[in-house]
Formats: structure tokens, C-alpha cells, sequence
């Protein structure tokens, strides 16, 4: 069985990890890919795929992306289930991402971390 999925988009919100009880990071992110064709309007469509980065990768993109930010990920599809307040079920498909590459070219900006003093960014790839 194989269970691999590719994507590569922008991100379409800016990026905020929280921490699970243990203390583990993750991330929660909607990738946005548009489709290789247009609708019978004329139009091309998009798709919209919700995406869990734990870890390290969680921090990093956090740190580094922004909306719009154009990012491969690489990991399996899972679907997981809870029951809402009113009993229903609600089933949730996500990709686990097990590797994120940031696509955007290396920004030349700085960082401001002072008001007047401007410090070079250094990126982790």
C-alpha cells in the first residue's frame, strides 16, 4: 500500500503553531494549489488542502513563511473523526506533512527588532 501525496502552493494565512499538552509543536496550514485548467466559466479553480506540520518544521515554518508564501510539502493523507457538541460526527482528511521545503526565493530583507536597528535574516536553507 502507498500512501504519498506532493504538494506545492501558498500558504492562506500567515502561520501560528501552538503547543499540545506534552509540549510538542504543531501547525496547522491551508495550502492553496490552483488546477492546470480553466472551468466551463472560463475560470481557473483552486484547491484548498488542510496540512499538519509537527516539530521542528512546525517552528520553521512559522519563523520563515507568511501568507503567500510558496511551500512543498510531502507526507500521507490521514482522516481522523471527533463528535461535535451535538453529537454529530464530523470527519476531518488532512495531509501529515514529513518534510516542508520552502520555495520562495531567499528573501534580502531585514529584520527590524528595535524601532531604528535593522539586523540581517539568516535562513535556515
Amino acid at each position: 500500500m502507498i500512501n504519498q501525496v506532493t504538494l506545492v502552493g501558498r500558504l492562506t494565512k500567515d502561520p501560528e503553531a501552538r503547543k499540545t499538552m506534552e509540549g510538542k509543536t504543531v501547525l496547522s496550514v491551508t495550502i492553496a494549489m490552483k488546477r492546470p485548467f480553466k472551468n466551463q466559466q472560463g475560470q481557473v479553480d483552486a484547491d484548498f488542502v488542510l496540512c499538519t506540520i509537527w516539530d521542528r518544521a512546525a517552528e520553521n515554518t512559522e519563523k520563515y513563511c507568511r501568507k503567500g508564501s510558496v511551500v512543498g510539502v510531502t507526507g500521507r493523507i490521514q482522516t481522523r473523526y471527533f463528535d461535535n457538541d451535538q453529537g454529530k460526527r464530523t470527519y476531518i482528511t488532512e495531509v501529515v506533512a514529513e518534510n516542508v521545503r520552502f520555495l520562495d526565493s531567499k528573501p534580502s530583507s531585514t529584520v527590524t527588532s528595535e524601532p531604528g536597528k535593522k539586523e540581517p535574516i539568516e535562513l535556515p536553507f
